[in-house]
Order: structure tokens, then C-alpha cells, then sequence
């Protein structure tokens, strides 16, 4: 699934620190903490609890950095 460059550009991370995202196989991932961000029908779902978390978690979500 290829997402609209534009949709892209205006998305980010839901966690505190909103970094930018980019979309690697079928999913939406976080360029600071890896979370994955599934893709639904199309749709990407950008909340916290349908994440997959990254090796670190998600930035900013359990430790408030």
C-alpha cells in the first residue's frame, strides 16, 4: 500500500514529541521511536494503543520524556 506522499508529509507521531513519519512495509513508522502505526483499508490508524512499540517504546508515552 502506497500512501499519498502529502498524507505523509502532514502526519506524525502521536507521542509528545510528534516526529516525523515515513511508511515501510504496510505500516506508519515513527523516524524517533519505530513505532509502527498499522494501515487499514488505506487509513493509516495513528493512536497510541494500535501501535506496535519500537525497541524503545513509544518516545515520551511511559516515562514522560
Amino acid at each position: 500500500m502506497n500512501l499519498d506522499p502529502l498524507l505523509l508529509d502532514v502526519l506524525a507521531c502521536p507521542c509528545p514529541r510528534h516526529a516525523p513519519v515515513s511508511e515501510q512495509d504496510g505500516a506508519v513508522v515513527c523516524s524517533l521511536c519505530q513505532a509502527q502505526f498499522p494501515i487499514r483499508d488505506g487509513i493509516p490508524v495513528m493512536l497510541i494503543d494500535q501501535a506496535t512499540p519500537g525497541p524503545s517504546g513509544v518516545v515520551g508515552v511511559a516515562d514522560n520524556s
